[in-house]
């Protein structure tokens, strides 16, 4: 029997080319149609964004780091979820930093520092900063209708290049000019421009690179060993905050105490639900993607026994009256800066002298972190204030492995130490505009 949904009009009907498990309409007459009866787009360019003039500053700060050297800052690629569905996109967080681009913006796009000709003596002047990416296609195009990935009658309007060149303050080109601009004159710093990417964010572009390096006689060591050092250096550059990331840590701090508050009130809902640990994760989690661009990284919702699992994520257990939860939760703002909290609750209002003689040892060694956090403090000095707390004031049949006291927070919560050097993170001296958390002195 013949599927109705197979058929087409007669002013739509023609050829069809089958992709995967569809038909797709190619007749003259269905581009006509699809094409017409649409509101006009939006007009004219949006204002600079507030975010713009400080990542300048710190596009200039990564050009000193590498003169004479093209740097390729991918945003990276969406994951397919099925079929014809995404994830949900979020930007590398070093295409952020540079770019001051927040929420999804923009899938496949690249920021290339490319570096300006030799000045007077032959020494590098700096670079220009061009950002490619996918800009949107006309109504009569195919991808209007048929890209669900970048198709406006799928997506929305997506912005074209002035937009975000206004947006930005960057210049900006079509993505179908990078691969050329890359890879030309590509060598090492001797016969050619050395090229350094931001590994694991875009793989297309990097296999693309790696090709042109391995063509360039660069071997896969010495390549490795380059983009290390980019990841190195963009990592360091994002701990030290200025004006602007402190002011949007700060908001996302502010949403992600009244989070917490959420959960409060939702206690008593949660002692009901046969599965309370997720209605304390939805409280604190209907906030922030109101509000924010969503949570910072999976909530931790755990009550009682879940509570001694670190990362508990499942959060599929009950909450009963007389428990401790232990909530770790952060919101991501738009501009991707994200707060980092944990709090020991107890679910009945108020703890048992047990829990409260173990909560009033926690709070002071979070006390005296916070005390001894100051410029110029070595990160590990930290971490040393809170345990000589609590060693000095807890019985031996409480004490636990602990792991790190703190983490330093940043675009994309705390995936700078990753990649930066173990002195910088423990032994290094904490300079002004280092922002710290000290989550796990919230666990009780």
């Amino acid at each position: 029997m013949e599927d109705p949904a197979s058929r087409h009009s007669d002013d739509t009907a023609g050829e069809a080319e089958v992709v995967e498990h569809r038909q797709r309409p190619t007749s003259e007459a269905f581009k006509r149609f699809i094409a017409s009866g649409w509101a006009p787009r939006p007009t004219g360019l949006p204002s600079r964004a507030p975010s713009a003039p400080y990542a300048a500053a710190r596009r200039a700060q990564i050009s000193s780091a590498f003169p004479g050297q093209r740097l390729v800052i991918p945003a990276g690629e969406p994951r397919v979820r099925s079929n014809d569905t995404d994830y949900r996109f979020r930007p590398h967080s070093a295409f952020a930093h540079l770019t001051g681009l927040g929420t999804d913006r923009e899938p496949h796009a690249v920021l290339v520092l490319e570096p300006r000709p030799a000045g007077p003596g032959g020494a590098p002047d700096g670079h220009d900063a061009v950002l490619y990416f996918h800009p949107r296609a006309g109504r009569d195009t195919e991808e209007f209708y048929a890209d669900s990935r970048y198709g406006e009658l799928w997506v929305g309007v997506r912005p074209s290049l002035e937009e975000i060149a206004a947006l930005t303050g960057l210049e900006c080109r079509s993505i179908d000019e990078l691969d050329e601009a890359v890879t030309k004159d590509l060598g090492d710093d001797v016969s050619g421009v050395m090229v350094r990417i931001v590994r694991g964010a875009d793989g297309r572009l990097e296999a693309h690179i790696e090709t042109a390096r391995s063509a360039a006689g660069l071997d896969e060591e010495r390549a490795e060993a380059l983009d290390t050092e980019l990841a190195r250096e963009l990592s360091e550059l994002r701990l030290v905050k200025d004006e602007f990331e402190i002011a949007q840590m700060r908001l996302a701090v502010e949403i992600t105490a009244r989070g917490f508050a959420d959960i409060v009130r939702a206690l008593p809902e949660a002692v009901a639900s046969l599965r309370g640990e997720r209605v304390v994760e939805t409280a604190f989690e209907r906030l922030a993607r109101r509000e924010g661009n969503g949570v910072g990284y999976d909530t931790i919702a755990a009550a009682g026994p879940h509570a001694c699992t670190l990362h508990w994520i499942r959060n599929d257990g009950p909450v009963q009256e007389g428990d401790l939860v232990l909530v770790d939760a952060g919101v991501e703002v738009d501009s991707l800066y994200t707060a980092d909290v944990t709090r020991t609750l107890p679910v009945s209002g108020s703890f048992s002298p047990a829990q409260l003689e173990v909560y009033q040892v926690v709070l002071e060694a979070a006390d005296a972190a916070f005390a001894a956090a100051r410029p110029g403090v070595r990160f590990r000095d930290v971490h040393t204030a809170a345990m000589e707390v609590i060693a000095a004031s807890c019985p031996a049949r409480w004490r636990r492995p602990w792991t790190r006291t703190a983490s330093s927070i940043a675009a994309g919560w705390c995936t700078a130490p990753a990649t930066t050097s173990a002195s910088t993170c423990t032994t290094a001296p904490r300079p002004a505009g280092r922002c710290t958390s000290t989550p796990s002195c919230g666990r009780a």
